[in-house]
């Protein structure tokens, strides 16, 4: 391929590859708050009104050739130095000297709100340093129906209560640091077959249509993003699947009515790259930006073959001049215009965006080069700007964190100094074979190397990664032991192999599950031939840990071989990987990670397979690319209960080295007013009316450290609502959602309360009648445990009889 089209096909790829405006403007007069931020929509209101017609289009339209993933001009006689938005939501994904965090899934495998948001300010400190105004995280979308969806581990969790924490702390800790956050993918963005509109054999088709009922979308894949407004997030980025029939970049219906209305949102809506299918009806729609600028990728590629890259900025746009156009023919109102732009400066300056912000690190976009074939002796680059401080430490104790102990016969671990013959096994094992950049444009990972991270938009690009081979081999030398090692797959595949000798004291088998954009999984197993290697291995080593990177659910058919005595949960850990696991091994970190998805004992567990009509005769129809979302609310932990299906290992579920017990009464305690069904009407904040969020019951229970050694354990709220009688639950309700949780850290024999506050939304179903949300007639289920199926105290209260 010329080298040209290399560049811009990885330039493009740096973020994601592939109503009524008056409802817009009045959700955003009659939401806005007091404060700091009312003096920030003034001074945008007063920038705005500087701006000639070109200068506004301008602020509203991408430019896809700035150093950045997404790019606003700077308009210099306003000393305004233009936005620099950039990838992804673990790191800053093409750049050099910056750290690579854990993955959202090992976030929400810890459990723990504190470093949700020492992860997020940290991050937050680095993309600033960079100069990017915005990152494009968290992810809320997809939330995780499918299993085996491609980028389920950018999110957290299956469950929309721990997203919604996981996604709020994030973006606390982002913005604390000075950086706008962007949540997406706004919404129905379940699964990567499809997603986006394109040509299958030849045919234009468009993207699929994830067909959602109100109710569940509330209660299900609304729910995080309502967290996310209400922690004052800058900005939502539209997802590119169709919701409903209509594209989720011009739906009204959910930007205007539902997020910039319903819950009170005050930033703006910018489109996911070429999500845009329009200009004026989806500005009337919703969007306020469109990125990267220009109308399709395949005109963007057009421009870049014939070699003028100049030319790409003047790209067909369905924003850009199409705006200026629509405004001087009426059919766009300027104050229409005036309002996106509003919404968008606005969290500029809330953020102090223009006073002695970084300017934007070269090295950028040298490094967009450099991967797309172009040499550094020839072009020559300045030195990257390093930006990683202390935060090593942060992404070690999270990548610990976020581990999750499955299974420890007779105690397995944490392993002795005694241990002196150390046997590391598996291709996930070694440093990577391809390089410190994890984009990758293939369904699988490269055959050796550890897996820190997925694929895609999502990934980065590392400066290091420690891996756990080398972590084990320093740990060994430290303690006098030897390591004995075969990494290859397809020899242990085979059975082995007589390099190791004498068999070793304990053997760590190590297997991988690579996720990427654009593709989903097609197997529930770990990759290369894991079945065979861990049984070959567990036949010669009677004391076998398996540790698995992985993007999330796996089966385990290995899991009740008496030989194998440990299995670790790793997930993508980021770049210290391989000290967070020797930490976990030899007990430096006591392991307190919880599963945030469902272990299932079999694949046909998991009924709801990825919609895909690819090689069949309706392929190529757009109409039949429909998802039905039928299964409701009723996904994961909730199917399984639903159904009656014993999983392997439960949502929630996670060891330790020590062990808890939970008092076996709850203390529940009634806060506020609780007289009415319904919350009393008043004027929208973020997050919608007030009164969803207010406090009405406060549950209580007492956890105690019965072991020998100081440990973290997550006692969980579930809630149970009435169903089957007039007021109650609708049908479709799920016997029980998770609804608070909260880390512990106890030293031996200590005991402690922990108290879960529920808010009125908490405790309520979405009635799709009236609009709101109600509290059931009857008596609410209250539950605390160690898991979703660990249940250790149970109370009831009624509040509406």
């Amino acid at each position: 391929m010329h080298r040209t089209v290399l560049f811009l096909s990885a330039f493009l790829s740096v973020c994601s590859l592939n109503g009524q405006a008056a409802l817009a403007q009045n959700a955003y007069s009659g939401s806005t708050g007091a404060g700091d931020w009312s003096a920030a929509n003034e001074r945008a209101k007063a920038f705005v009104k500087q701006l000639n017609l070109t200068e506004k289009a301008q602020m509203v339209t991408g430019n896809l050739m700035g150093p950045c993933s997404g790019n606003i001009d700077a308009i210099p006689r306003l000393n305004f130095s233009g936005l620099c938005l950039q990838d992804g939501p673990l790191a800053i994904r093409m750049a050099d000297l910056a750290s690579v965090f854990p993955a959202g899934v090992a976030v929400a495998a810890s459990w723990d709100k504190d470093f949700a948001y020492a992860r997020g300010y940290a991050m937050g400190e680095e993309f600033r340093g960079k100069g990017a105004h915005a990152c494009l995280g968290p992810v809320a979308g997809p939330l995780g129906r499918h299993p085996l969806g491609g980028r389920n581990w950018e999110g957290f969790s299956v469950d929309p209560h721990l997203t919604g924490v996981a996604m709020a702390q994030t973006i606390r800790g982002l913005q604390d640091a000075g950086v706008q956050s962007v949540a997406k993918h706004f919404i129905g963005n379940e699964q990567e077959t499809q997603r986006t509109n394109g040509k299958i054999n030849g045919i234009d088709v468009e993207a699929i249509s994830s067909n959602i009922d109100d109710r569940t979308m509330h209660e299900l894949y609304l729910w995080p993003f309502a967290d996310s407004v209400k922690a004052g997030v800058a900005s939502v980025m539209c997802s590119y699947n169709r919701l409903n029939e209509t594209y989720a970049c011009e739906n009204s219906r959910m930007l205007n009515e539902i997020l910039k209305g319903e819950l009170g949102f005050r930033g703006y809506v910018m489109s996911d790259w070429f999500a845009t299918h329009s200009g004026v009806r989806s500005i009337q729609g919703g969007l306020d930006m469109t990125m990267p600028g220009p109308s399709s990728i395949d005109g963007a590629l057009t421009g870049a073959a014939s070699g003028d890259l100049g030319s790409i900025k003047n790209l067909p746009s369905f924003f850009g001049g199409n705006i200026t156009a629509a405004v001087n023919n009426g059919t766009l109102k300027e104050a229409t215009v005036d309002n996106m732009i509003t919404r968008i400066m606005t969290p500029y300056y809330y953020l102090k965006q223009d006073q002695d912000f970084p300017s934007v690190d070269s090295t950028e976009f040298w490094l967009t080069l450099y991967n797309s074939g172009f040499t550094q002796n020839t072009l020559g680059a300045p030195a990257a700007r390093d930006v990683r401080a202390s935060h090593a430490s942060i992404i070690r104790a999270l990548g610990a964190a976020g581990t999750v102990l499955l299974k420890n016969v007779n105690s397995t671990l944490p392993l002795k100094d005694t241990v002196k013959n150390i046997g590391v096994f598996g291709n996930d094992a070694p440093e990577p074979a391809n390089g410190l950049y994890f984009e990758q444009t293939s369904a699988e990972d490269p055959l050796y190397g550890t897996l820190s991270t997925g694929g895609g938009s999502g990934t980065e690009r590392a400066t290091y990664v420690v891996s756990p081979l080398t972590a084990i081999q320093s740990k060994a030398q430290e303690i006098g032991s030897r390591v004995q090692y075969i990494t290859a797959n397809d020899v242990l595949a085979t059975g082995g192999s007589p390099a190791v000798y004498p068999t070793p004291e304990v053997c760590i088998v190590f297997l991988k599950t690579w996720a990427r954009e654009s593709v989903d999984r097609n197997d529930f197993e770990n990759a290369w031939d894991s079945k065979l290697v861990v049984e070959n291995v567990a036949t010669h080593c009677p004391n076998t840990i398996v540790v698995t990177h992985s993007a999330g659910v796996n089966t385990m058919p290995w899991a009740d071989n008496s030989n194998v005595t440990a299995i670790l949960a790793a997930h993508y850990p980021g770049q210290e990987t391989g000290n967070s696991l020797v930490d976990i091994l030899w007990g430096a970190v006591n392991p307190s990670g919880h599963l945030p998805y469902t272990i299932p004992r079999n694949a046909s567990d998991y009924d709801l397979p990825i919609f895909n009509t690819t090689g069949t005769p309706l392929e190529t129809s757009s109409s039949a690319w429909q998802s039905n979302f039928s299964e409701g609310l009723v996904i994961d932990y909730r199917m399984f209960d639903a159904k009656d299906i014993t999983p392997l290992y439960e949502f929630g579920y996670g060891l330790s080295y020590t062990t808890f017990s939970l008092s076996p009464t709850l203390k529940v305690t009634k806060v506020g007013d609780q007289a009415s069904a319904l919350p009393v009407k008043t004027l929208v904040q973020p997050g919608g009316n007030p009164n969803h969020w207010t406090t009405l019951l406060t549950v209580t229970a007492t956890v105690k450290n019965n072991g020998t050694v100081a440990g973290a354990t997550v006692p969980q709220l579930y809630v149970s609502l009435p169903t089957g009688a007039p007021g109650a639950a609708p049908a479709g309700t799920p016997v029980k959602v998770l609804r608070g949780f909260e880390k512990m850290n106890l030293l031996p024999g200590e005991e402690r309360d922990v108290a879960f506050d529920l808010a009125r939304r908490d405790i309520s179903f979405w009635n799709v009648e009236i609009q709101e949300w109600q509290i059931p007639r009857g008596s609410i289920g209250l539950s605390v445990g160690m898991s979703s199926r660990d249940t250790r105290a149970t109370a009831e209260v009624t509040l509406v009889s």
